[in-house]
């Protein structure tokens, strides 16, 4: 019902089609430079560092989330998205190796661009609907996305091979403009947020305000717990990149293109979970939820130790379900405990308390490959993701005594504590 509710409303349709739209493109274009590079350059590692440049940006986040509370959300949006088809333009002038680097330039731009882009996507829809229908937005959203990540990348990799990179980048740029066009066609409230009097220098001005979120995160009593939690999890959560292999390779004795099964596997367990969440959320509350997919993942983790096609395959559609439901039921939970004029920065930070331990777990994760069975290294996964769920669980008596914050309020100045808003 509520799903209906929420398709029925003309500006969520219209948001959410962008949203597609956007997502569509993404996924097309991470996977093509992959390859374009692969293709120009004959080398692996030049590859891969198409990833590198596109994560690199993230600890810039912080300012990201300071520009969707400082401007216009749907306005930043239309120019973010219109700046995506600007910065993809130089993609039509690769003709050889020596554009590698353009490739490289216009990934890390691609970074910049969606750091400012999630935060202020997902602050536009807090006050886009009701609370209520949060759940359900954030649960198609994350569903189509998981989705995509099944169909796009062969898309892309097949438009790719047919008609070229250029011809990928052209997609990616009309995605971008018709996404821009759908935001403005939306009649939505979108007042200039006010600016808090400057009490301080300019550089402690600064820090403060781009702060605001983290700051809000560790003051809130309900979501210090809960990012002390998320950053136990991704602490592990890393592992993945480098286990995934192992257990083709050493445990089912099949070769390295095989993985492609195993995050098939993973992606039908994602949409299955996405399906499931809003009902489940609107039944048991956002951490108890949260929780019970860190034990799905840890689940996957344990079923992966075992040599069995058919038990590792089980594992990923755990696993797959369990990420997909802790991310709608934490975004959903964020959304919902912060105030209107931190929504964009809460987004941030949590991004970045989130990013760095995880980044920090690729590589620990790559180490230990190396010197530990990878049984040892799934079983220790796993235990670490059930001590994150135990210490999420231990915050559930605090968010049953919660009730939604409102999405308006006074700005707090910067340099001021904002914990004061949450107690």
């Amino acid at each position: 019902m509520s799903t209906r509710r929420l398709l029925a409303d003309r500006r969520a349709r219209r948001y959410l089609t962008g949203q597609t739209l956007s997502l569509v493109g993404d996924s097309s274009m991470w996977l093509a430079c992959g390859i374009w590079v692969k293709e120009l350059t004959g080398s692996n590692s030049a590859a891969g560092l198409t990833f590198l440049f596109f994560t690199a940006p993230a600890l810039l986040a912080p300012l990201a989330g300071m520009l969707a509370d400082r401007l216009p959300r749907r306005r930043l949006l239309v120019v973010a998205n219109l700046a995506g088809a600007v910065i993809l333009l130089p993609l039509l002038a690769v003709d050889g190796p020596g554009q590698v680097g353009l490739i490289y330039a216009v990934m890390f731009l691609y970074g910049c661009l969606n750091l400012v882009i999630a935060p202020a996507q997902s602050a536009l829809l807090v006050g886009l609907l009701p609370v209520d229908l949060l759940p359900d937005a954030n649960a198609l959203l994350r569903t189509v996305r998981e989705s995509l990540r099944l169909l796009a990348p062969l898309a892309g990799a097949g438009l790719y091979t047919w008609f070229g990179g250029a011809a990928v980048a052209v997609l990616d740029m009309a995605t971008f403009v018709a996404a821009a066009a759908l935001l403005l066609s939306l009649r939505v409230p979108d007042p200039t947020p006010e600016h808090p009097a400057r009490t301080a220098g300019v550089l402690r001005h600064w820090v403060g305000e781009t702060s605001a979120g983290l700051r809000h995160l560790t003051g809130h009593p309900l979501l210090r717990r809960v990012v002390l939690a998320s950053v136990v999890l991704a602490l592990v959560l890393g592992f993945g990149e480098s286990t995934g292999y192992a257990v083709v390779e050493r445990g089912l004795g099949r070769g390295p293109e095989f993985l492609g099964v195993l995050q098939a596997a993973q992606g039908v367990g994602a949409v299955l979970g996405g399906l499931g969440s809003a009902a489940a959320i609107r039944r048991f509350g956002e951490v108890r939820i949260a929780a019970a997919a860190f034990l799905c993942w840890a689940t996957g983790a344990t079923l992966a130790a075992v040599p069995v096609l058919g038990v590792v395959l089980a594992g990923r559609v755990c696993s797959g379900a369990g990420l997909t439901v802790m991310a709608i039921a934490l975004l959903t939970l964020l959304q919902r405990s912060a105030p209107e004029r931190l929504q964009g920065r809460v987004y941030a930070g949590f991004e970045v308390a989130t990013t760095v331990p995880q980044t920090v777990s690729i590589g620990l994760g790559a180490y230990l490959i190396g010197v530990l069975d990878y049984r040892a290294v799934l079983l220790t996964e796993a235990a670490v993701v059930v001590l994150a769920a135990l210490l999420l669980l231990r915050a559930a008596p605090l968010a049953a005594g919660e009730t939604a914050v409102p999405t308006t309020g006074t700005p707090v100045p910067a340099g001021e504590t904002v914990a004061r808003s949450a107690s």
